[in-house]
């Protein structure tokens, strides 16, 4: 099993901390500080960086809330095509959502939010209409006129200057965002031309976690980053500005690279001067690689991830919602790594016991016949299939509980009184063709059976000890056992291929 301890993030806090500050002095106290990546639930950092808090950004700001003030923007046009973030299977509005009410569990409230490229689509002034009546402001800004060649335009009252001012009344502003292109970087640059037109002289900087500038080109760590990034076509490269000015080799990605010579002219126009930096690097705050005590497991968790890309586009692809360059991109990623899908230890197991499944009469849904496999964090591997009652990935967690609670195989945890109620209720009163259980069905039954049934109980107790664990399904999870499995906190992935015939899954 990886070292689960490979990443310190006390370590990772002070040395974030103390960059963070150096940059907050030497910009007259007045810094906007972009952030890259996720701000709460960096559950990829905590996949590829085994140890990593996927919260540790928020213990950090929570050391210097009374010196940040925080700004969100979302693209209007991320709300418009209703995109997801998959970690949670929301949109990118409802996340949007779930990050102000986050904050505020940690004390810590949002300034504002930033709609960006506005241009009054019904779904971001629905979005927009929610926000203000629930006493959220809410700034729109617009696409910015000029951009990306025309700097005197852009830097002008029609370009940045056409955007509402922010007030913003501490020394730290954090940027952030739902996901990538969500206006970041122009509502920084936004502001600074404000603050420059009124004299205050204040900076701006990027919080990074991925790809790691100080680790090789080809890491795996920066490999799984492109490989995370392969439906909007980012890829790592080395900084060629930052080579130039220090003779220093270090790892960037294609778009700061590629908007750094333009970016470094606005700002100049902006300041009047000589740019704050003299590459992409310089301008972020990256000390991730600092923290990292254990490379070998971290290359290890690095090569499962691009793995888990791996099958998470092919099922998109199936779906419709990713295109054949995208799963080229992460065949390639996995091929050179010297990968396969079945490097994932789950794998296998899952499609052997779909093939078992086959011999035994009466499984399947249509004819088609579902295995499943999770790996415990003892390494033991389990294995469930659907059958007439329940689901592949229902099987798989009642009898993965039972290992964990060391109940014998025999004893079963639902009785047939729940289930048979159950599929009743489903069939005769809400008129579904499906009665078998999935996940989330299943997950309640549980927790209804733990009250007469102490099995049920031991099993339910245990069910929290799953959370991080591997698994992987031989067929598209059904979007209950979808929520179950994110539920549970599992790492999941599974093959392409659909458990029914049927074109609507509920």
């Amino acid at each position: 099993m990886l070292n689960s301890n490979a990443f310190d993030n006390e370590c990772y806090i002070q040395e974030q901390t103390s960059a963070i500050l150096e940059r907050v002095e030497r910009f007259n106290h007045k810094l906007y500080l972009e952030f890259g990546g996720k701000l709460l639930y960096d559950y990829h950092a905590a996949r590829v960086l085994p140890g990593y808090d996927p919260n540790v950004k928020m213990r950090l700001l929570q050391q210097l809330k009374d010196k940040a003030d925080i700004l969100l923007c979302i693209y209007a046009g991320d709300i418009e095509r209703k995109k997801i973030r998959a970690d949670f299977g929301i949109t990118y509005d409802a996340d949007a959502m779930k990050l102000i009410d986050d904050l505020k569990t940690w004390g810590i409230d949002v300034l504002g939010v930033v709609i960006t490229r506005f241009d009054n689509q019904p779904a971001a002034m629905l979005f927009k209409n929610k926000l203000e009546r629930r006493g959220i402001k809410v700034y729109t800004h617009r696409f910015t006129k000029g951009y990306p060649t025309d700097v005197d335009t852009i830097v002008s009252d029609e370009g940045y200057g056409a955007n509402e001012n922010i007030v913003t009344d501490k020394p730290l502003v954090i940027v952030t965002g739902p996901g990538p292109g969500s206006g970041k970087l122009a509502t920084c640059l936004s502001q600074l031309y404000h603050d420059y037109r009124q004299g205050r002289k204040s900076g701006y900087a990027k919080f990074e976690t991925f790809p790691i500038w100080n680790i090789p080109l080809n890491h795996p760590v920066n490999i799984a980053y492109e490989a995370a990034t392969a439906d909007i076509r980012d890829f790592n490269l080395l900084d060629p500005f930052h080579l130039e000015a220090y003779g220093q080799t270090t790892v960037n990605y294609n778009r700061d690279v590629e908007v750094f010579p333009v970016l470094r002219r606005i700002l100049e126009k902006i300041t009047g001067g000589e740019s704050f930096y003299k590459s992409p690097t310089d301008m972020g705050v990256n000390r991730a690689g600092f923290a990292i005590v254990d490379d070998a497991a971290v290359q290890e968790a690095a090569r499962q991830e691009v793995i888990r890309r791996y099958f998470r586009y092919q099922c998109e692809y199936a779906m419709g919602f990713a295109d054949k360059e995208t799963v080229q991109r992460s065949e390639l990623y996995v091929r050179n790594l010297g990968l396969d899908p079945t490097s994932r230890s789950v794998v296998a197991p899952a499609r052997q016991a779909a093939l078992e499944a086959q011999s035994q009469e009466g499984k399947g849904h249509d004819g088609i016949y579902c295995g499943a496999a999770i790996q415990l964090k003892d390494g033991t591997m389990v294995t469930g299939v659907n059958s007439p009652l329940m689901h592949a990935a229902s099987s798989l967690v009642l009898h993965a509980a039972k290992q964990l609670a060391e109940i014998p195989a025999k004893i079963k945890l639902l009785p047939p009184s729940i289930t048979q109620s159950i599929s009743h209720f489903k069939e005769e009163v809400l008129g579904e063709k499906a009665v078998s259980l999935d996940l989330q069905e299943t997950l309640v039954a549980l927790s209804i059976s733990a009250i007469t049934n102490p099995a049920a109980q031991l099993a339910v107790e245990h069910l929290k000890e799953l959370k991080g664990c591997e698994v992987h399904i031989s067929h598209i999870p059904t979007p209950g056992d979808e929520a179950g499995l994110r539920r549970l906190g599992l790492n999941v992935t599974s093959d392409p291929d659909f458990a029914t015939k049927n074109l609507f899954i509920c």
